[in-house]
């Protein structure tokens, strides 16, 4: 290709692009764009432009409801890029041709295109293409009422488009999402969803999807009965949509309109704008939108009286059905939802089939993994916000009680404590079985752990007069490369499970090396006890969750059952097991080895002082009003300027006002959340875009959610832990904090 060639093609290419970001305001200026680069690809000669850029024009008459035209573009794309063949062009036309059947009289050829393009997709991890499929899955699954699927299509949709950070995608998803949730009468989190779409669709300048919002805005303000407001969103609506030259959104929210006249019963206002809907989805050929303007207008003329009108368009609606909705097609949308059944359908492959089976079942464990993930990362929320305020609050209050308080202080810290631990139990669990668990190891000195772990529980032992003690071979080097906080769970878990079940007697732990591997050394650690011994028939269930054996669950021993089950996962870590030897009313024994590389003592960590953050800037973003007091507090003390957001909108722009030296960052907040308000200020490349952003939350699993962990410095849980709390300021404390 010479120069002259070169500079075109490059002109193709700048052309397309600029299609590209003018569909989000002026769809017709997108279409005008693609047609210049078309007809200059042409003039070029080059096969591979030509086909992006028939395309791009396929798709802007799709948008603006050119069907015909976008179908006979499309077919030329797609013989061009068979030509080539090159897979993903042919993906990216066929997801247009997928959304003109869809909107018109074709739901199975949309339904099968769909499938063709959502398996190049999903082959190539194309997750902003993949987003857009999975919405017009969810519609497609809409239209023949199956509300259950079509929500799981959008959260899918709104997934994959988190994978690569799209905003627009994800409130693309969210606008008939809340329709759904809104069809249930979730009007809460109906209106959660499309608040949020409005807010960011302003924020991203994507005034043709902020027509969608407003659109979704008006549906919700209907069923509360604002009607006024309503009327107003649905007036922006079609304004934007007139503007932009997008058919069916006028169509969509006439029909709306229509719906909300109707209420009023406003009869004729409801007839003239449905009569216009219907026009107008007829001049577009859209069963979905004509299917549903039949209808909507025989409720208008049965109210009116006019039973020969109203029977008109209620057979109307009633023969589009019939003749329209193909009974495989429906029978394919119902039974099959995951997409691998779907291809295996149609391809009606024996082991396609015996593969969507399998995805289905794998799909189906992740999620209720993830169902169960969520709901422990509410309760974790739920239950450690409030705890996070009774520690640090009795934490503060010990500072300044005398001898009496200072006792009932104690006691509550450490009633307080006991319901944090067992909460971490329950969340530990979730975590080792999701497998997001690794094992950090340091230099540790095994002697005074061992010693500190036994002085810990010698308390509960001498309470029920227990002898607990602590036996360490002589062989047993000093310093171990382990993980010193899961040595812990585990030794203190068989402890305080061997003092629970024993009456009388003892306890002993007893540490043994038993020899020397390339690997590192071997050491056993045991840990045996008087008590009451295990039934044969519980041993298969010693380490299942949630359970105890039968003899003692009405007794006083208690607990919740987790700490064995913790155990098992730990001591796994370590590429090991637990091994258990119990006689019925003579005792238990309880033992694992672990294979060690020695170290070295670690050095001492140095002195903290509070005065060395004094003169930081904190953006804290916290809606809890008994968290921004003790967090304010104890900033405070250490001479630290602390502004408070108090939901994600305004961290968002109290960021874009001011530098902070660090921003505190909680998760669960309203109108916008943590994770949503994090990625806006990196994204916005503000003045705070490179500042250190924590998270810290009550949410113990907020680590774990991939897809935002690149967003943040780090993660701090409540309760706020003071030393790591202060320890992070500290890395971040800018050089002159003490000046300022």
């Amino acid at each position: 290709m010479n120069v002259p060639e070169t500079a075109i093609a490059d002109q193709v290419l700048h052309l397309l692009a600029e299609a590209e970001a003018a569909k989000v305001h002026s769809p017709k200026l997108s279409t005008n764009l693609a047609l210049q680069a078309l007809e200059k690809s042409q003039q070029l000669g080059g096969k591979e432009l030509t086909a992006k850029s028939l395309s791009a024009c396929a798709f802007y008459y799709m948008i603006t409801g050119e069907h015909e035209l976008s179908l006979s573009t499309a077919t030329e794309a797609i013989a061009l890029y068979e030509e080539l063949n090159d897979e993903r062009g042919l993906a990216d036309v066929k997801y247009t041709v997928a959304s003109v059947h869809y909107k018109t009289a074709n739901i199975h050829l949309g339904l099968k295109y769909l499938v063709e393009t959502l398996t190049i997709f999903r082959k190539y991890n194309d997750y902003a293409n993949m987003a857009k499929s999975y919405k017009v899955l969810g519609t497609i699954y809409e239209f023949f009422n199956d509300e259950t699927n079509a929500i799981e299509a959008y959260e899918a949709a709104v997934a994959a488009a988190t994978e690569v950070g799209n905003i627009n995608l994800i409130t693309n998803a969210y606008n008939p999402l809340s329709g759904l949730y809104l069809n249930r009468n979730d009007i809460a989190r109906a209106t959660e969803l499309i608040e949020r779409s409005v807010e960011l669709k302003k924020q991203t300048g994507d005034i043709r999807g902020l027509a969608f919002a407003y659109y979704g805005q008006g549906k919700i303000f209907i069923q509360t009965g604002d009607y006024d407001k309503a009327e107003a969103a649905f007036k922006e609506s079609l304004a934007i949509h007139k503007e932009m030259g997008e058919q069916l959104g006028q169509v969509m929210t006439m029909q709306k309109m229509g719906v909300l006249y109707l209420r009023q019963e406003k009869f004729a206002a409801a007839k003239e704008m449905l009569l216009k809907a219907f026009d107008k989805s007829e001049q577009l050929n859209s069963l979905i939108l004509k299917t549903k303007s039949s209808y909507l207008l025989y409720q208008v003329f049965k109210k009116q009286n006019n039973i020969e009108e109203a029977l008109h368009y209620l057979e109307l609606h009633q023969a589009e059905q019939a003749a329209n909705v193909h009974n495989q097609t429906q029978q394919l949308v119902n039974n099959y939802k995951m997409l691998h059944q779907m291809e295996a359908k149609a391809l009606e492959d024996k082991m396609q089939l015996e593969r969507a089976d399998i995805t289905e079942k794998k799909n189906k464990a992740e999620y209720a993994a993830k169902a169960k993930q969520d709901f422990l990362s509410n309760m974790s929320h739920e239950i450690r916000t409030p705890l996070n305020a009774v520690i640090n609050i009795t934490n503060l209050l010990k500072e300044r009680a005398d001898a009496e308080d200072e006792q009932l202080l104690e006691s509550l810290k450490f009633a307080s404590n006991n319901l944090l631990m067992l909460i971490n139990d329950i969340l530990d669990l979730s975590k080792l079985e999701t497998g997001k668990v690794e094992l950090e190891k340091h230099p540790i000195d095994i002697s005074s752990l061992l010693h500190n772990i036994k002085n810990t529980y010698d308390v509960l032992a001498k309470e029920k007069g227990l002898l607990l003690g602590l036996e360490i071979d002589s062989r047993v080097g000093p310093v171990y490369m382990l993980d010193e906080v899961k040595l812990v769970q585990i030794l203190g878990n068989l402890i305080s499970n061997a003092i629970k079940f024993t009456e009388k007697g003892h306890v002993l732990i007893t540490v043994e090396r038993i020899t020397n591997t390339p690997a590192g050394c071997q050491l056993r650690f045991t840990i045996a006890d008087t008590g009451m011994g295990i039934p044969d028939d519980f041993m298969d269930e010693m380490f299942d969750a949630f359970t105890q054996p039968k003899s003692v669950t009405t007794k006083k021993q208690g607990g919740s059952g987790l700490g064995l089950a913790i155990v098992k996962k730990l001591v796994e870590l370590y590429q090991s097991e637990v091994k258990i030897k119990s006689k019925i009313g003579k005792g238990s024994v309880f033992s694992f080895d672990l294979v060690l590389q020695q170290g070295v003592h670690p050095a001492a960590a140095p002195i903290k002082e509070n005065t060395d953050l004094a003169g930081m800037h904190v953006l804290l973003a916290e809606d809890n009003k008994i968290n921004i007091l003790v967090a304010s507090k104890l900033l405070l003390r250490w001479g630290i300027t602390a502004d408070i957001a108090k939901d994600g909108l305004e961290v968002v722009e109290m960021a874009n006002q001011k530098k902070y030296d660090i921003i505190l960052m909680d998760i669960h907040m309203p109108e916008m959340n943590g994770y949503d308000a994090t990625v806006i200020i990196r994204s916005q490349k503000g003045i705070n875009a490179q500042s250190p952003i924590y998270a810290l939350t009550a949410d113990i699993s907020a680590n774990v959610q991939q897809e935002y962990i690149e967003y943040f410095n780090g993660f701090l849980h409540k309760p706020i832990e003071v030393d790591r709390l202060h320890e992070v300021l500290r890395q971040h404390r800018p050089t002159d904090a003490n000046s300022q």
